[in-house]
């Protein structure tokens, strides 16, 4: 069945990627960027700052207006952020969490009364590895994603009754011009040079040389999307499951060595 996606951050990356796989598998798309002249695909666009309720609640209604429904919605608005945890503005952070993480929310809270009417739908939550586990310079970022990974694992199970999926993606290191004029630098303190500065030094050198294939990434997406039984989680990229794995094992060691002091804490 042809599918109505509604994608936000469509100017370029993997929203833009996602779209031209939707569009080339017969899907109908309507992409959304901040600025929709950006957007250099043969499909309906629309403004779409998720900061801003009501361009949320407007690119909703008009994609229903337009197509009559909403299967898949991707949260994939956002930017990369490098930095120490005492570099970091506060005020940055918080514009961080508003675009990646609020945002997403009331994109997801604004389709969900339509995807329970209908009784399906798929919520794509385009989260990294760095959902999972976070690096010396990507505090901020991670922080992001991991709030995103958090309230998506309880969505997954409030909508599973009415028919509703979702799919949180980590990918690793893609060519989606993470490390470019999209990523957030804090100013630098020297005392992190050692910490931190490597971090930076990789992502100003990272643009087109990232190992992943964004489109490749968008085919691995809509195959997972049109599997009968999806995971809740999709690790995209070598680097992804690599370093996924090794931080579950560093997990279970951790839950291992603490675990006779842990479990002497309950009441007698």
């Amino acid at each position: 069945m042809t599918k109505v996606w509604l994608i936000t951050g469509c100017s370029a990356g993997f929203g833009r990627e996602l779209a031209t796989a939707a569009l080339a598998a017969g899907d109908q798309v309507m992409a959304t960027a901040r600025d929709p002249r950006r957007i250099d695909l043969p499909t309906s666009t629309a403004a779409l700052d998720v900061t801003d309720e009501r361009q949320v609640e407007a690119a909703v209604a008009a994609t229903i207006a337009e197509f009559g429904r909403i299967d898949v919605v991707v949260n994939n608005a956002g930017h990369g952020s490098v930095g120490a945890v005492e570099e970091l503005d506060l005020g940055d952070l918080r514009s961080l969490m508003d675009v990646m993480f609020f945002g997403a929310v009331a994109v997801t809270k604004a389709v969900l009364p339509h995807l329970r009417a209908q009784g399906s739908g798929t919520i794509v939550q385009m989260s990294s590895m760095g959902g999972q586990l976070s690096m010396p310079g990507f505090g901020a970022y991670c922080a992001a994603k991991f709030a995103l990974e958090g309230v998506s694992e309880a969505l997954a199970a409030e909508v599973a009754p009415f028919g509703v999926r979702v799919l949180i993606v980590e990918p690793g290191a893609f060519r989606t011009e993470f490390g470019g004029t999209r990523m957030h630098r804090s100013p630098v303190i020297d005392a992190y040079a050692g910490s931190v500065g490597p971090t930076r030094a990789a992502v100003d050198a990272m643009d087109a040389s990232q190992p992943g294939d964004p489109r490749k990434a968008a085919r691995a997406i809509l195959e997972t999307i049109d599997s009968p039984e999806p995971p809740l989680r999709l690790a995209l990229g070598n680097d992804a499951v690599d370093a996924i794995a090794a931080h579950h094992e560093q997990l279970r060691t951790d839950l291992a060595a603490g675990e006779k002091l842990s479990r002497s804490t309950d009441h007698d």
